[in-house]
């Protein structure tokens, strides 16, 4: 399947939480209902329907296909650790989510966006892949020309509350990742053990 290039908000419909951090999911009151002509009134999901719906959540939050998803639960289950906060702490360390963090993009889409167009260096070298791992101590900055779009973004975006696990210094638009992201630190709320469950 290739990737969803449909409307971003009947994602957000599907699932029944905004999953992007912008007035136009957020702010929604279509959200109750599912997308459609007429929605689905009064449907009950069953345990498999509540462990996909969760799944989708987060698939969607953070802009994977399926086929990527289910290689980051296998990567997580041979970890040690529980393997929901060692998921969460993979899609945290994607390239693309902390673009979107840092507040130089308003949304996922479009940090892919940026980190595929060739704007981003890491530790002075250009990542194209929004997938690209960060690891502490790594550091990202931004090629000149997109300056001025970036600095836009986090002036919209004022109020934008950045994790602890990430310094940002918005004079140099540069970012840091200084420690490993923890579940609590995600600003997204998901049911990890439904999700576990849903491929067990």
């Amino acid at each position: 399947m290739a990737r969803y290039t449909g409307p971003k908000v009947r994602l957000s419909r599907r699932v029944g939480v905004p999953i992007a951090d912008i007035p136009k999911h957020t702010s929604n009151d279509r959200l109750r209902n599912p997308p459609g002509v007429h929605g689905y009134r009064g449907r009950r999901l069953r345990d498999y329907g509540v462990r996909l719906v969760e799944k989708q959540k987060l698939r969607y939050h953070y802009a994977v296909l399926e086929k990527q998803f289910r290689r980051y639960i296998d990567e997580a289950a041979r970890r040690q650790g529980n393997t929901g906060e060692v998921l969460l702490q993979i899609l945290e360390q994607r390239l693309d989510n902390i673009i979107r963090r840092t507040g130089f993009t308003r949304t996922i889409w479009a940090a892919r966006q940026l980190v595929t167009h060739g704007h981003v260096l890491v530790n002075d070298h250009k990542v194209d892949r929004p997938s690209f791992s960060v690891s502490p101590g790594d550091t990202i900055t931004l090629k000149p020309r997109i300056h001025k779009l970036v600095r836009e973004n986090m002036e919209s975006m004022a109020g934008l509350e950045i994790p602890g696990w990430i310094e940002v210094n918005p004079a140099e638009l540069k970012a840091t990742a200084v420690a490993l992201p923890t579940a609590d630190q995600v600003p997204f709320d998901v049911n990890t053990n439904l999700i576990i469950e849903f491929y067990r």
